[in-house]
């Protein structure tokens, strides 16, 4: 049960994720790739802050550490430069798409066990996710942002996996941000089409700040805390939750309509899901990565 509610918690950090960026960016408060910069710095901050106050040290050379850093880095910065191209619903589902392509990918490599039902109810939630965020009208599918949206789920998928040897959760996700950050900077200063003037409020900085210190940083060292105790395609299988929780989240705080064929669609999603979870898990605490 406590498994359970660490993870739970953990979707809803990743949603509060979601719908923190969409507050910001869809006002106009900031740009992507500034709310990604002001995102990992601020999460930085606070975990580095937290890790030295404990006295815990940082492993910043640590065997895989590289991994996890630049996963990381692909995460945001994909995520960062699509988000401008592409549809927020057909960006949603590549994203997710390519999280839970990557992870079962992982599981199968690492010689996992994945049951049937498994790959199954993935099937069904993806198809369900897919139902849920299809833009409306004509669809354009831009081949850039396509790619950079690919990437970004890469990156999670690769970033999530890595996290299943973390060690401490903490001081693993302290030194993922902090070498992220200049990485991110750079990107933000280099690459082309992104580094474009965009007016920052005060309270685009302060959406990206909460998003960094709070639902990225703790959120993401509360994940890399329950992922050792997870099978691969099981923490892979529980995100696709994420995109449910987010809208839910923005009919409740941002006044976002609501319509049967979501209904029907989020259903479906998170039925896909409970049929894929009824698959019994392996042993925790065996290997599995």
């Amino acid at each position: 049960m406590r498994l359970f509610l660490l993870t739970a918690l953990t979707m809803l950090a990743f949603a509060a994720n979601s719908i923190l960026n969409r507050m910001a960016l869809a006002a106009g408060d900031i740009d992507a790739m500034g709310f990604a910069v002001i995102r990992v710095a601020s999460g930085a901050a606070i975990l580095v802050a937290m890790a030295l106050i404990q006295r815990r040290r940082l492993p910043l050379m640590a065997p895989g550490r590289i991994t996890g850093a630049l996963s990381l880095c692909l995460y945001l910065v994909g995520f960062s430069v699509a988000y401008m191209r592409l549809d927020a619903g057909l960006g949603a589902l590549i994203l997710f798409g390519c999280v839970q392509i990557t992870m079962f990918a992982g599981a199968v490599i690492a010689g996992e066990t994945v049951p049937r039902p498994r790959w199954i109810g993935a099937g069904v939630a993806l198809i369900g996710l897919g139902w849920l965020v299809w833009p409306a009208g004509a669809v354009q599918v831009p081949l850039l942002g396509t790619l950079f949206m690919a990437l970004a789920g890469a990156g999670w998928g690769v970033y999530s996996l890595a996290g299943r040897k973390s060690g401490d959760p903490l001081a693993a996700t302290a030194a993922n941000f902090l070498l992220a950050l200049p990485v991110c900077v750079a990107a933000a200063l280099l690459l082309p089409g992104v580094a474009e003037p965009a007016a920052i409020t005060l309270r685009g900085v302060l959406l990206a700040c909460v998003a960094g210190a709070v639902t990225s940083g703790l959120g993401y060292a509360l994940w890399y805390s329950v992922l050792p105790r997870l099978d691969s395609s099981i923490a892979g299988l529980v995100q696709l939750t994420v995109p449910v929780i987010a809208l839910l989240g923005g009919i409740v705080l941002l006044g976002e309509g609501v319509s049967l064929r979501l209904a029907a669609a989020g259903a479906v999603v998170l039925g896909g899901i409970a049929y894929g979870l009824a698959a019994p898990q392996r042993r925790i605490g065996s290997s599995g990565s």
